[in-house]
């Protein structure tokens, strides 16, 4: 059973909020993570970032925004290896 990033409140993103809500609705409507990945790429001074929790701030692990599935297992030899087998937000 996963669980959710309480980091990025299940996004996948941190900062998502300095997202115009044009493409915030484009992302919603699609559930597609290149729309947030574009609009990050076209406005680099912003804050917003792939969840560093959810993956190391470019690329995420498994399913953005949800821990300890079947593509990012815990433990030692999961994702988060490098923290004792635990995402960040634990």
């Amino acid at each position: 059973m996963s669980t959710i990033c309480t980091r990025c409140e299940n996004t996948g993103f941190l900062n998502i909020d300095q997202v115009d809500d044009e493409t915030m609705e484009q992302f919603a409507d699609l559930d597609n993570y290149d729309v947030i990945n574009e609009w990050i790429q076209q406005h680099p001074d912003s804050d917003v970032q792939v969840c560093d929790c959810c993956g190391d701030g470019e690329d995420r692990y498994g399913v953005p925004g949800e821990h300890y599935n079947h593509e990012d297992p815990p433990g030692p030899n999961g994702p988060y290896a490098y923290n004792g087998g635990l995402c960040e937000c634990d």
